[in-house]
């Protein structure tokens, strides 16, 4: 079989709205200059678009016309390495998405450990931050919340009791092997995030899970958040205003 007609085979397997890279179709290193230009001829025949440099997509027809792929699809090549993650959307992209603010963010942020994240997605321009651990995929979606309590004062046009609803929400949410994994992550944060972790668990009636969060930080400190005991009754615990 012809590279041409191994790479059209191979694309119009793959589901409409997801990115897919060079190496996602099964060619061998002295068949790339082929590939390139089947590649070409596809985008030229609207059978894929490219999204940026070396990442492409099937368009997604719907009633209204194509739609291109979802942030995260687009953002791909920037959180995984292979199958693995090691990074994740955050800052209002994030907040957005959650529904915690309408704002739509000028710029994304990505965390990473490790990775220095600069380009762009169209007119929107990515870059990165360092992650407090290392992100995988068992445990970027316990960091997302982490930074919603480490942004909780700065997010917005959030609403604070909503907000807090959200989270106690998602925390009661978690498996007890997740809730003792955020809390080990919460360690890592700054003492202020340790506090509200440790209220939110609190009012969960989780007090025993969050001894070493209370540990961890000063009982003389005072954290503004800028919450009453009616949004959240557990805050007097952590010191927090």
């Amino acid at each position: 079989m012809r590279v041409a007609e191994k790479i059209e085979k191979k694309i119009l397997q793959m589901i409409p709205g997801n990115t897919f890279k060079y190496q996602e179709l099964g060619i061998e290193p002295e068949e790339y200059s082929a590939a390139t230009k089947a590649i070409e001829r596809l985008i030229k025949r609207d059978v894929i678009k490219r999204a940026s440099t070396g990442l492409f997509y099937i368009p997604k027809q719907t009633a209204f016309g194509n739609i291109k792929p979802r942030e995260e699809e687009l953002l791909k090549p920037y959180l995984f390495d292979g199958d693995q993650r090691t990074a994740y959307i955050t800052g209002i992209a994030l907040y957005n998405r959650m529904g915690i603010t309408t704002q739509v963010p000028k710029n994304i942020r990505l965390a990473s450990r490790d990775k220095r994240i600069i380009t762009k997605i169209g007119s929107v321009e990515v870059k990165s931050v360092k992650s407090y651990v290392e992100v995988t995929n068992e445990n970027y979606y316990l960091l997302e919340l982490l930074d919603v309590i480490k942004d909780f004062k700065t997010i917005p046009d959030a609403d604070k009791t909503q907000t807090i609803r959200f989270l106690l929400s998602k925390l009661a949410e978690l498996t007890v092997k997740e809730k003792e994994k955020i809390i080990r992550i919460a360690l890592k944060y700054p003492p202020r995030v340790r506090a509200l972790t440790g209220a939110l668990f609190n009012q969960l009636n989780l007090a025993d899970l969050s001894k070493e969060l209370k540990k961890s930080i000063n009982p003389l400190t005072i954290y503004k958040f800028k919450i009453s005991s009616q949004q959240l009754p557990t805050i007097e615990n952590w010191n927090i205003q």
